[in-house]
């Protein structure tokens, strides 16, 4: 039986963000980033990391889902989702488009 998955965003000591899904409680997983068990991690070298936010999803598939969306965000609409600003995801995903001076 699915026991469901958890979506995470670790806020870097650099300030980026990294996005991950976990069986494990999310604590736990925080725990094992600031460890720095895979000396390669993305994280490993942008310690130590805080839990941004964290949402629970019943299916595995689902949260996995999530994750590649966000992974996909640009940076602003990561903080706008964290903050749960979520009426400005949608202008947040529209291309900016520049004026060039005549």
């Amino acid at each position: 039986m699915d026991q469901g998955c958890w979506l995470y965003i670790l806020r870097c000591v650099d300030g980026s963000f990294y996005v991950g899904v976990t069986r494990k409680d999310v604590g736990t997983r925080v725990s094992e980033h600031n460890l720095a068990l895979s000396g390669k991690a993305y994280t490993a070298r942008r310690r130590p990391v805080t839990l941004a936010h964290a949402v629970h999803f019943e299916r595995v598939l689902d949260a996995i889902a999530a994750e590649r969306q966000l992974k996909g965000w640009r940076r602003e609409k990561k903080e706008a989702y964290i903050r749960g600003e979520f009426e400005l995801l949608s202008q947040l995903s529209s291309r900016r488009v520049r004026m060039q001076a005549v």
